[in-house]
Order: structure tokens, then sequence, then C-alpha cells
């Protein structure tokens, strides 16, 4: 018994190294290269670099102009996601406490609309905001965070509407006898309550909102307004891709999301295991 158990844990510890390289790797490649020459990454995409060169950085920082999209993009992915987790839970709170024959619908049309693929959408959404109300290029950034709230809050509410369940109804009905209205129960009581669930799904949106690029490319039509995913087209020819400074552009565009996961990892793994235990 105890040599299998000395086994199993072995054969777990090698599991976890595999698992770790396999993550790991991409992106020490991504770091590696991103002081390479287009011939050196073409050539030898596993060595070291013969030199460490941040002169590709630079041009990088210029060319996508880095303050203006990483703005950008820190305002869409924000604005988006407080939206969808603010609106979302108040919508599967109202769902769950008010079981009515409407609710139930509504709430299994949009549990269903998660299924639709965005690409049947994208034309005569882009062809309805665009070429008819003109919004596109009037707001741009505001139109995308409300695309973002609508494609996102199917499954977050679906999410909250779960956890919500768990949450025993004595605890607002005692809230409310000491003079808490509605809004109060929920501001003050529930959505506290809520926490593990919020951060597990501001992190879902954040890294899809974050890392998105076929949706601000059909919404966003002017460099002013580009988000850093977008704003890396830039490097991209039609007949070969500037590889010495694409790679760059995507670390470039990783260290912000990365940064914000080692600051928030312990806010973010506390909120993922509790989930999961809710």
């Amino acid at each position: 018994m105890r040599n299998q158990r000395i086994i199993s844990s072995t054969f777990l510890y090698l599991l976890s190294i595999i698992a770790l390289v396999a993550f790991i790797f991409p992106f020490v490649l991504l770091i590696i290269n991103s002081f390479k020459s287009n011939g050196e990454i073409l050539t030898s995409p596993f060595a070291l670099p013969e030199k460490l060169d941040f002169s590709q950085f630079i041009e990088v920082y210029n060319l996508m102009n880095f303050g203006v999209t990483f703005t950008n993009s820190f305002i869409v992915t924000t604005l988006s996601t407080f939206f969808i987790v603010f609106f979302s839970a108040m919508a599967a709170y109202h769902l769950v406490r008010r079981p009515s024959k409407f609710n139930k619908f509504f709430f299994t049309v949009l549990v269903a609309s998660m299924v639709i693929p965005f690409q049947s959408l994208m034309i005569p959404l882009i062809y309805i905001y665009g070429a008819k109300l003109q919004l596109i290029d009037a707001i741009p950034i505001p139109l995308l965070i409300i695309f973002y709230l609508g494609f996102g809050s199917a499954l977050s509410v679906f999410m909250f509407h779960g956890f919500i369940k768990a949450i025993p109804i004595e605890v607002e009905e005692a809230a409310k006898i000491d003079g808490c209205s509605t809004l109060q129960t929920f501001f003050l009581i529930v959505f506290p309550m809520l926490k593990p669930i919020a951060v597990t799904i501001s992190i879902l949106n954040v890294l899809w909102i974050w890392n998105d690029y076929l949706l601000p490319s059909l919404v966003l039509n002017h460099p002013d307004v580009y988000t850093m995913p977008v704003q890396m087209k830039v490097f991209n020819g039609t007949y070969m891709n500037n590889w010495e400074l694409l790679i760059p552009a995507i670390l470039l565009t990783v260290i912000p999301i990365l940064v914000m996961y080692i600051i928030g990892q312990r806010s973010i793994i506390n909120g993922v295991m509790q989930g999961s235990i809710k």
C-alpha cells in the first residue's frame, strides 16, 4: 500500500512537471524570439538570441502607438467587465427570486442564446449599427462596450443564477425584517456574498475581451480607437509577416494581463476555489 502511494505521488508529480513545462514553454519561446531578427527566428527559433537588442521593442512601441492602444484596451476591458458583472448579477437575482413563467422562459432563451455563433450575427449587426444607424463611426468604443455587454451577459447570468440559488433565502428575509428594501438587500447582503463567483466571471471576461480581435476589428475603424490586438495588424503583410516586430508586439500585449494576474492571483485563486465549493 505504501509503495502504491509513493508510485501514485511520483506519477502525479511528474505529470504536474510535464503540464508546467507545456504551459510555460510557449511563453519562454515568445520571450527568446522577441530579441531576434527575422532570419534568426526562421532558422533557429529554439536557440537563445545572440544579443539582447531592445530597439525592436522601442520600434514596436512607437508603431503600435502603445499609450493610446493600451488605454483603449484598458477602458474597453474594464468597463465591459464591470457592466457585465453588475447587470448580470442583478438580472440573475431577479430571475432566481421572482420565479414566474416569463422569467423561466426568459432564462431558458438566454441560456439557449449561448449556442448561437457570433459569426452568424456579425454581418447583420454591423449592417444595422454601421450602415443604417451610423453608430460605428459616431461612438465606436461605447458601442463596442455595449456589444460586449450583450454577448457576455448570457454566460454570466447563467453562472450567477446557479450561485444565487445556493444562498439561503432566510438571509434576505432577515434583512427585510430589519427594514431593507429589495435594492438594499441585494447590494448590502447578496452582492457581497457573490464575490467568489464575481471574481471568476471577471477573469473569464477580462481574458476574453482583452484578447478579442474579431469584434473590435469590425467596430473600430480608426487607428485612434484601436485596441491592442487590432493594432497588431500593422505588422502583418499580404505575403509575409514581420516576425521580428510581431513577436515583441504580442509580448507587449500579453504582459499587462500577466502582471494583473500576478498582482491579484490570491484573490483569483480564492474566488475560483470558493466558487467551485459553492
